[in-house]
């Protein structure tokens, strides 16, 4: 009967707010979806959720990013770490540019011959002032939290779904599967007539992960053509949506803050708008399980692959704000 249970209680993201919109976090058999524009942060929220999910000792992660490799991915988690999120100490802040620095100026010196043999770069961040504590950090979690880089040429989702029940086998079942990003899947031996047939095969075949996995699956999506061009990015703006909409339990929307707000704010106050240029708004757009089309904000520190995860509601008008009749 605890067994059970187990299966109802969510796993919450670390983001407060969207915590409370979405039921208290991700829930197994569930597939939640996450769109946005280019360069909104989808990576860096989707990382950052997963290592608050990795943080708890009982849970994995499998990350499986068709964009970045596993040591890009590792030192955005060090520059996330830096500022020890919720706490954000920017202080002690590590952006990738010191990083690479800390690494060549060290191999530079073993080069030279000033420091005897070539030290790991474990050992190189470990012994450094200013990365040891991202280390230590990094250290809670790092073998609850696998990091794949896939290959959009062959990691079907056949290989995705045998990959992850190896993994729930392994672990009791407490898995949670983050993609990175959908329209990148490989499908074959399929022929799909066109990219929304598909986004149809490849949502589909995530849902079914979720489903008979036992699993909670989430997945970026890339935002279509128009959605590109678009003042404010919605869930139809994303490539193949309506398959989108229909397999999804939770589809949650990023758009930038400063280019959404009513025009009647920044007409009446432009220096004060201007400072929503470092906040994202993430919308609720589909809830299965509770109330759609919320809108919270968080602040993005891009330079460091981090959100602040405390976030609020939304206090201004935004653009394309939909009346909901209840």
């Amino acid at each position: 009967m605890r067994g059970d249970l187990i299966d109802f209680i969510p796993l919450p993201t670390g983001f407060d707010p969207l915590d409370g919109f979405i039921g208290g976090g991700l829930r197994k058999t569930e597939l939640v979806l996450l769109g946005g524009a280019q360069g909104i942060g989808k990576t860096i929220a989707t990382l950052q959720i997963a290592r608050n999910i990795a943080m708890r000792p009982d849970q994995y992660v499998f990350y499986l990013s068709y964009e970045h490799t596993e040591t890009h991915l590792m030192h955005r988690l060090l520059c996330l770490e830096s500022v020890n999120p919720p706490e954000i100490d920017l202080s002690r802040g590590l952006k990738l540019r010191d990083l690479y620095q800390i690494i060549v100026a060290q191999r530079a010196k073993e080069f030279m011959g000033k420091e005897g043999g070539a030290g790991s770069l474990q050992a190189i961040l470990r012994d450094n002032p200013k990365t040891s504590p991202s280390l230590r950090q990094l250290a809670r979690y790092a073998d609850r939290m696998i990091l794949l880089k896939a290959s959009p040429a062959v990691t079907t989702l056949r290989a995705i779904k045998e990959m992850t029940a190896r993994l729930c086998d392994a672990t009791g079942g407490n898995v949670a599967l983050f993609v990175d990003y959908l329209q990148k899947i490989a499908v074959h031996p399929e022929r799909p007539r066109d990219e929304n047939d598909k986004v149809t095969i490849i949502v589909e075949g995530l849902k079914d992960i979720a489903l008979t996995l036992d699993v909670p699956v989430w997945a970026i999506v890339a935002a279509d053509r128009e959605g590109l061009k678009s003042k404010r990015i919605h869930l139809f703006h994303l490539r193949g949506s309506s398959a989108l909409d229909y397999e999804s339990d939770i589809a949650l929307i990023m758009n930038n803050k400063y280019q959404i707000m009513s025009k009647d704010h920044i007409a009446f106050n432009p220096y004060t708008a201007k400072q929503f240029r470092d906040w994202v708004v993430f919308t609720v757009e589909k809830n299965r399980a509770g109330r759609a089309m919320q809108d919270m904000e968080f602040q993005l520190y891009g330079q460091h692959f981090a959100f602040d995860p405390r976030g609020q509601k939304v206090q201004q008008q935004l653009i394309d704000d939909k009346v909901i009749e209840t």
